[in-house]
Parts: C-alpha cells; structure tokens; sequence
C-alpha cells in the first residue's frame, strides 16, 4: 500500500496534528507535546532507542529516494530532457528557434527567459531576455530583451499566461506561446512570420506543448538543485524530505504527462505537413498496438511500438510542404529528400532523451523480410520486431488511406496486395495477424 494510501487510514483518533502514523503511534503523541510525561512514565529507554533509531532509518532512507530522483533530473539531465546541455544553453536555445522555424516554415523564432531563469548576463536587467534566435546577431537589436509593462504581445503572452497572435499594419504575423507550467512562468516563445502562410492549429498545438515541457523541465531542474540543498542540512526533518519528495513526484508526473502530449502533437503536426487525412499516424500506431496485443506483448514494449509508430515519419516535419502536395512526378532530388526523412528523424530522436528507446524500431521500419530494404539490408528475425509491426500497419493503412495522386483502396483490396507481398517484405506470421485483426473488424 502506498504511503498517500496510509494516509487516510492511519490518522490518529487523538489527532490535532496532520502528521501520518507510518510506523509507530507513538510518534503523534510526542506531536502533541505531551511526550515528556509519556517517556517519563511509560516507555522504557529501550523502547525509546527504538523509536529514535526508526526515525533515522526513515531519514536516511527519505534521502536515499530524493537523491535516486535527483540523480535523474539533476541540472544536466533535465535539460538534456529537451535534448540540450546546459553547458551550451546559447547553442541549444538557437538550436531550438531554429528547429521550429524549419518545421513551421516562419520567418522568425526567438526565445525569452526570465531573469530569474538565467544562467547568463543580464547588463539591462530586462524581466523576459532574449536567450534564443533563429537569426544570427539578434541580440543585438531592440527585441534582446523586455520589461514586463513594455506594451508587446511577448510580454502579454506572458502576463496573461496564454497564447497571443496578432498582425500588423503591414501584414507581418505575430505569435506568442508562454513557457509555463502549473508551478510558475519561464518565458515565451514568439514567432514572427512576414509570408501569407497560416500556421495550422497542429502546429500551435505542438508550439505549446513544447513550451510547457520545457516550463516542466526548468522547474524541474530547480527543484532537484533545492532538494539537494535540502539533504544535505544537518537540522532537516522527516517532514521537510517527505514534502519536497511529494512536489518533485508531482512534477515528474506532470513531465510525463506532457512528454505523452508532445508525441501526440508531434504527429499530429507530422500528419498535417504531409498532407495525410487527419490521424492518420494514429491510425498506424493502433493497429501496430492492435498487432503488439495478439502477439501478447508486454504493456511497455507495446508503448514504445506504439510511439515508434506515432513518430516514424517525423524525419518528413523538417521538409518543405508543397513537396508532399505535388500530383506530378517527384525529381529525383525531391524522391532523394522523402527517402532520406527516416535518418532525419532518427538524428532529431536522438536528441529528445525521453523518446531515444524508440530509435531502432523507426531506423529499420524501412527493411524487408528478404533483406532488400533500408537501411541496412537486415533480413528476417534480424530486423527488430516492432520495426516488423510498424512496416506492416504502416503499408496496409497507406494502402487504405487517400494520397494526393491515388483515391484509398478497400480493405479487401489492400489485404490482398499484404498477402501478396509475404515472405519477401512482411514477416509472413505478422501478415497472418493483419488478415485475423481486419477480418474480425469488417
């Protein structure tokens, strides 16, 4: 039974105090300030060695949980969360506004921390200082930094904690996402876009999706830094450690809920460039779970199947959108660029730590069962399960699904072209499968 669990049940009929009796009723009395005439009367000192020693075993072992947590969200780690180290914040910050340029095809990203988020110099003492810019020498100009009452849709983004688009005089697009989480604010990303292009709802959605994991991770990252101070005072308390302990699981969980949102926008977003209907990468990551199911796969493998389903194409976000909407013949340039999207999207995995497990199922989703395909010829049993899975729901949704240059076909047509192909592209038990799970939905 977990400790949050405990609580409600071992609550004390004597209780003025809020404290949980988790190992001895004892421990209560002593809250309530009467233990000096209990110890005097009724314990013996054996009895109270004992009680001491079972508050330092818990001590110590509070501070073995946080430092394990700790060790994991540290200041490195959690920003590598983002794929980025903290030795090199200006290179990852540009990194970042330079990414999300390419992948919504803007004219400008930049990046705004607050002062109190920074690493670095601050001579102006601006409130929200530019950390991060698409372009190079930007810091240099009259957009390097705000205060908080200069009348901006950057710094009302922030003040209002939402996202804030607007235009000006001369048709220039304007876009602001707060970096914020349920803790606290950390800056803003803003967007300056001069072309017509709209920028789809996905692709908002992803923007801010990306701002509160990184709002998360920033918090995160400083409250490993404070629980570490914290464990290292010589007066700290079983209460101090149980409740830092409470805010950092909190966090954590709040961190994987947003990772889990993050992937789900990414494809989305994935979805939207290349002109797939809507889903359709959902519908490839569910039929690859549907498949992971019959084989009686184990809830993580399945996650992670899933996911690598979610984000194979993910090399295709950083390629331009009218490459996907061509009805006329690909040059061979534009065929190179498609082909040549999986290792894109493995190098942009790479560096999302949260999503690396996920890498060698998207590397080899592109192999064929009799050793013909990408990227490295892999035959058979040789080729990963999941990236078995994942060509197969993948090709048989392809199939089922409408492209630019073709209408979809039935079901029953596309099955027959999988059956087709056994033994030479798809593992033939897992087409087996395909036929058992499409039969039984028809």
């Amino acid at each position: 039974m977990t400790e949050e669990k405990k609580e409600q049940k071992n609550v004390s009929v004597f209780s003025r105090s809020d404290i949980s009796l988790e190992t001895d009723p004892l421990e209560e009395i002593f809250a309530l300030n009467i233990g000096d005439f209990i110890s005097e009367h009724l314990i013996s000192d054996e009895l109270v060695q004992k009680i001491s020693k079972t508050k330092v075993d818990k001590l110590e072992s509070l501070k073995k949980q946080l430092k394990e947590l700790i060790s994991i969200y540290s200041i490195d780690n959690t920003l590598k969360i983002m794929g980025f180290s903290g030795k090199e914040e200006y290179i990852v910050y540009n990194a970042i506004a330079k990414t999300i340029k390419q992948m919504l095809e803007i004219d400008i990203c930049r990046i705004y921390l607050t002062k109190d988020n920074l690493m670095g110099e601050n001579p102006k003492n601006y409130e929200l200082l530019l950390v991060g810019s698409s372009e190079k020498d930007d810091k240099n100009k009259e957009n390097a930094g705000y205060f908080l009452n200069d009348e901006i849709y950057v710094t009302k983004a922030f003040k209002e904690d939402r996202t804030v688009e607007t235009e000006n005089e001369e048709s220039v697009k304007y876009l602001a996402v707060p970096m914020s989480n349920n803790m606290e604010k950390v800056g803003v990303i803003a967007i300056e876009n001069k072309n017509k292009k709209v920028i789809s709802k996905e692709f908002i959605e992803l923007i801010t999706t990306m701002a509160r994991l990184f709002a998360t991770s920033m918090s995160l990252k400083k409250l490993a830094e404070e629980t570490e101070g914290l464990i290292n005072q010589k007066d700290v308390t079983i209460t101090h450690l149980q409740n830092i302990r409470a805010e950092l699981t909190a966090l954590i969980g709040d961190l994987s809920t947003e990772q889990q949102w993050f992937v789900e926008n990414l494809a989305k977003a994935v979805d939207t460039k290349s002109s797939f209907k809507n889903n359709y990468s959902h519908d490839v990551a569910d039929l690859a779970k549907e498949i992971c199911t019959d084989l009686g796969l184990n809830e993580k493998t399945k996650d992670l199947i899933y996911y690598a389903a979610l984000l194979r194409n993910i090399g295709k976000i950083t390629l331009p959108e009218e490459l996907f909407n061509k009805k006329e013949k690909l040059s061979k340039e534009d065929w190179e660029k498609l082909q040549n999207h999986p290792n894109v999207g493995v190098s942009i995995l790479m560096s999302i730590n949260f999503l690396s497990e996920v890498v060698p199922y998207i590397n080899y989703h592109k192999e064929y069962w009799d050793g013909t395909g990408e990227p490295e010829g892999l035959k058979g049993y040789s080729i990963p399960l999941g990236s078995r899975i994942i060509a197969i729901a993948d090709a048989y949704s392809a199939l089922t699904s409408s492209r630019a240059y073709r209408e979809a076909m039935s079901k029953t047509k596309a099955l027959e072209i999988i059956k087709s192909e056994a033994g030479f592209k798809w593992d033939p038990e897992l087409v087996n499968i395909l036929e058992k799970l499409v039969n039984k939905n028809v």
